[in-house]
């Protein structure tokens, strides 16, 4: 199975098909995809100014899809990197089992899903690699009550969502799901009486 790096080649050659080209950009989605797959792919299309069912688009603009997305998973992999460095250490001094907020990660390592979107549609507008910046800021810094991504203070909990982990808070204003330990637990409380009220009223 080929590596983010070699499908990343296949894009920029010029000597591939353009059919391959454009499937490479999209299998580079199944290793690193911070929205999810089908969010991901629309954003950079929509970024990049081609159809997410185009298969002639300009080469130039794919290139530029796969620029971004790679600058992204620049900022993620640092990231990883800093957080491995941190987890042997602490294992080093007798820690073995993760702190709460470290849990996270056995749905986000390898940065697929990281600022997961439950529906395509509803997606940060900015570039990957500054969302993800902003993102892991949030995660190495104190929590807070507010989106780190969008600045929204509109969370909701959603006890359904598509993929793991199932259920989780939710910026109203741009749409990911967001990480727990960016979120003290005030924000979280709140977010899940606030859905639990909806609940109630739906019903009612």
């Amino acid at each position: 199975m080929a590596g983010f790096r070699s499908l990343a080649r296949q894009v920029r050659d010029p000597r591939c098909d353009l059919a391959l080209r454009r499937y490479s950009l999209r299998k580079c989605l199944e290793r690193f995809a911070p929205y999810g797959h089908r969010a991901t792919w629309d954003h950079l299309c929509a970024r990049h100014g081609f159809g997410p069912e185009d298969r002639s688009p300009d080469p130039a603009k794919l290139i530029a899809a796969l620029d971004e997305l790679e600058r992204a998973r620049d900022v993620w992999l640092a990231y990883e990197e800093e957080f491995a460095d941190r987890r042997k250490r602490e294992k080093h001094d007798g820690l073995r089992r993760p702190a709460s907020g470290d849990e996270w990660h056995q749905h986000a390592w390898g940065g697929n899903g990281v600022a997961r979107c439950d529906s395509p549609r509803e997606r940060p507008s900015a570039p990957l690699d500054e969302v993800l910046r902003k993102l892991v800021t949030a995660l190495t810094g104190e929590p807070g009550a507010h989106c780190p991504v969008c600045g929204a203070s509109a969370i909701v909990w959603r006890q359904v969502l598509k993929t793991a982990p199932w259920a989780g808070p939710v910026c109203t204003g741009c749409g990911i799901v967001l990480p727990r330990p960016v979120l003290t637990d005030d924000a979280v409380a709140a977010a899940q009486q606030a859905a639990r009220h909806t609940v109630l009223a739906s019903v009612a």
